[in-house]
This record gives structure tokens, sequence and C-alpha cells, in this order.
């Protein structure tokens, strides 16, 4: 089944077509499917023209079910020849029949083009395809496809003064190992549109550069990230200047990611929180690894490579980390609709980093960061769009990270944790998450009656001095309730509240 069964692609296999997800560059369409006409067919294959490229096979389901296309008897020719009749320009569409257990399937090879926009001849609609869907253009995205495509152009670009001798032969063997192929690398490379050949020379683009030379820089100025730790909340000057750490990473993009991914967790610090459904305390850094990864990669991926003098920017504060890169955000993509639209400006570049592990099925990377953030208890991902650039800011929750708890008082609430109702631990936990709280706040947020909140506040200061009363008067409603503060660890409790009782 691993066995390639194109002689197009050697990453198609028999497996890869049952099961591989569909996503920015793989789609199926079954015979059982609605409207499964040719001229739909032929809206998928603009779609992908339109964006990165890439595979519709016909003729398996969306389970995986091999079926046979000669079932469609006289019909048959109308897909063979369904690219010459709806898709204007001209594009490059390859397709493949193959034979699997005597049933026919077909596999369209779609060829990106990074200068022009194809559309449906008979109604001149465009498509555009975004993550496993396909996008109509209206007027207005459709003029920023364009703009894109022009910015597209630098990858593509190529390097005259390229040495092969330049090239990190050892990363080259693992994406050859990656994307199942046994032939020349330059042969792959040329397969990928990395490289280019002609009368017999070898001509190499900058995304190859960028991806596989051993020192990028070289060719393309400013192709590196520069980490900048400063003391406190903010960045001085003068007398005040606070930049404690400054480190530049330069290699190419792979190595690059990581590098960096060693050098942020041992940079992050260590909090303890506490964990809900074991009542367990855990160390956790304190921004969340999927999130910040996530957020490097994408900036690598997408940065405009055509803007040289800047690199990418990791500034870590006290209490957020900014990245920024060079360039608008492309396309139809928005800071308001960033978490579901996609449109990758370095398109060679970030199928390689797919084919090679890197980037998640494309457009899930943002939305990964918007969930890993959201299950680690943090604000939202900060998006932002300032002369010429784009911004991210994670911010984590320093400010609660003040509180003090001693190790004998987590030894204590660990060994208690099974005897406490749900009610209890919520109040803890709500209390390690968000810091000092009032009786009513609590019993807002965990959804108690504040009777019953305030009986259990008692209980953790008076009787097992967990938690502290903050106020002098013997009554006072708006007395705050914390931690019981003492030297020893810090604690930053995040988790799910459960349903309270």
């Amino acid at each position: 089944m691993n066995e390639p069964i194109s002689k197009i692609d050697s990453q198609i296999t028999l497996k890869y077509l049952q099961t591989q997800h569909e996503n920015q560059y793989f789609e199926r369409k079954g015979l059982g499917e609605r409207d499964i006409k040719p001229s739909k067919i032929a809206d998928e294959l603009i779609g992908m023209a339109n964006a990165d490229g890439g595979i519709l096979v016909f003729g398996v389901s969306d389970k995986g079910e091999i079926q046979d296309l000669q079932s469609l008897g006289d019909k048959l020719d109308n897909y063979r020849k369904l690219v010459f009749d709806f898709i204007a320009p001209p594009c490059r569409v390859q397709l493949e029949e193959i034979i699997i257990d005597d049933k026919l399937v077909f596999i369209f090879h779609v060829e990106q083009d990074l200068e022009r926009i194809f559309y449906r001849k008979d109604n001149e609609k465009f498509f555009l395809r975004v993550a496993d869907s396909n996008r109509e253009l209206n007027q207005e995205q459709i003029k920023k496809l364009e703009y894109d495509k022009n910015i597209r152009l630098f990858e593509d670009e190529i390097l005259p003064n390229f040495d092969e001798k330049d090239l990190d032969m050892p990363l080259l063997e693992k994406y050859k190992n990656k994307v199942n192929y046994n032939g020349d690398i330059l042969d792959l490379l040329y397969k990928k549109h990395l490289i280019d050949k002609k009368d017999n020379e070898v001509k190499f683009k900058k995304s190859c550069a960028l991806l596989f030379s051993k020192d990028p820089e070289k060719y393309i100025p400013s192709a590196s990230v520069r980490y900048v730790r400063f003391e406190g909340l903010e960045s001085k000057t003068g007398d005040e200047h606070n930049v404690i750490k400054d480190v530049r990473f330069e290699n190419n993009i792979p190595n690059l990611i990581d590098e960096i991914r060693q050098f942020l967790r041992i940079s992050f610090k260590e909090f303890f929180f506490l964990d809900i459904d074991i009542g367990k305390f855990k160390k956790v850094p304190e921004f969340p690894e999927e999130a910040w990864l996530e957020a490097v990669v994408n900036a690598l991926c997408h940065r405009s490579y055509n803007v040289q003098g800047n690199a990418i920017y990791i500034k870590h504060f006290d209490d957020r980390l900014e990245i920024s890169n060079s360039g608008p955000l492309p396309a139809q993509v928005t800071v308001d609709n960033i978490k579901t639209e996609r449109y990758a400006r370095n398109p060679r570049i970030a199928r390689a980093l797919e084919d090679l592990g890197y980037v998640r099925q494309l457009n899930e990377g943002v939305a990964r960061i918007y969930e890993t953030m959201e299950k680690s208890m943090l604000t939202k991902p900060e998006y932002s769009e300032r002369h010429g650039n784009v911004y991210l800011v994670l911010r984590n929750n320093i400010s609660l990270h003040n509180k003090t708890i001693h190790t004998d008082l987590m030894k204590k609430i660990e060994e208690n944790w099974h005897h406490y109702n749900d009610s209890e631990r919520n109040i803890l936990l709500y209390i390690f998450s968000y810091g000092n709280a009032t009786a009513s706040e609590i019993a807002k947020n965990i959804q108690v009656h504040i009777n019953t909140v305030r009986k259990y506040l008692n209980k953790f200061v008076e009787n097992e001095r967990i938690l502290t009363r903050f106020s002098d008067k013997q009554r006072d409603r708006n007395a705050k309730y914390g931690v019981n503060k003492d030297v020893g660890v810090l604690s930053n409790a995040k988790a799910k509240l459960s349903n309270g009782s």
C-alpha cells in the first residue's frame, strides 16, 4: 500500500488516496456526490490553480472507497476534457488515469501558477481553494489576489550565483524520505518547482535557497530571526536600556524552526498550575509551546522575503511575546478573518514545509494558536497590521505569577483533593487561575450560590488555612480572598471549570 501508484507524484500511494485528510492540496470526489458534473470538478481545479496547486482524485469516496469511473460510460469523455471545456486561460493540469483492482480512477495534478488567475469559461466565475473548501471570489477579492500573485513571484526568481555546494544535503535526504522519493535530489527539486533546468544547466530559485541552503543570508539578506528579551513590560532606551538578551538566528527555514524551538523552550520560565482533573500541581511554561511554535512557523512561511532589511523579530517581555514579520496580510486575509482564511504568500516554501512536517494543513496553524491559548486560559492572540508589517501578540498570566504557595500547602491541597466536592475544587481553581476575588465574583463565575461559596471560603481560611481573607471588617461583602502567601513555589492555575455542585 506504500508503493507509489502515480508516475507523476511519488507521494501518492493507495493508502494516501484512501486515508489522507482533505486539505489545501488534496480533494476527493466520489461518484455518489450531488452535482458531480464536469463543471463542478472544473470549479475545484480552478480554486487549486489560483491557490497553491494540488491533487484532485475523482473516483474515490470520502470514506476511501475505490469506485469505478468506467460506470459513467459515454459520459466519461466529458470529464477527460473538462479542463479544456471550462477553464480559462489554459492551465497546467495533468490528468492521470489509474487502474486499481480493475477500477478506473482519475487523478488531476494541478500545477500552481504564480502569474495568471483562472476562471470558468462559461460564466466567468473565479474560485480560490482555502484549506479543504472552494470559495467563489468577488471583485475586491480578485483584485487582492492579483496583487498578491505579483508578490509571489519573488520565491520563483532565479539566483544566478547560487553554488550547488551550499546545499544542505542531510536536510535534502530527509526531504526525499518524507516525500517517498527514490530518485536524484535535483530531479526532486525540479518536480517541486524549486529549481529550473534549461539546456542541461540547473538554475536555483530563491525558494530553494531559503529552504535548503546552508546559509540563505549569503543570497537573501535578512532571511533570519532575531530574539530580543526585555526586562519589564516595555522597551526602553538610553540610561534605562532594558535589553537583557539579543540573539540572531541564521539558517535555512527548517533548521531555523528547530533551533528556535530548542532555544525558546529553555528561555521561558516555568510555573505551577493546578490541574482540576487530578488535583495535582504541574509545571508549565509561561507560554504554551503549540501557540508560539505555530506563530514562528507561520512567520517564516508567510513573510514577504522581497522586503529586505527586516528580520523576523521575536520580542519577549515579562507579560507577552511579540512576533513580527515583513509584508502586509496576503490576498483575502484580514485581521478579522485570519483565524479561518488563508493564502500562502510563499506557496513553494509552504508546500515543502508541509511535506517536511513543519506546517499543519495550512490554515490550521492560526486556528491552533487560538485554540491553544484558550485551553491554557490565556487571552486571545492579538493580530495587527502596521507600517507594512504583521504583528502577533501572545499574552501570559504574569500578573498572577506573584502569588506564592509553600510546598507544604501544595502537598496539603493535593492530599485533600479527593475529599473536595466540585464547588470546593472550582473555588480553589478560580482563585489560583484569576487571583484574589470576592465571594460574589467567585459565585457568579462558578455558578454556585453565594452562601455556599462563603461557607467553603470560611473553611479554607479558618480550618485549612489554604486561603487568606483580605479585610479587617467582620462583615465586608467586598472582602477579597486569595492564596495564603508564603515564600515558596510560584503557582499559576489553569484548567477548565467543571460544573459546580
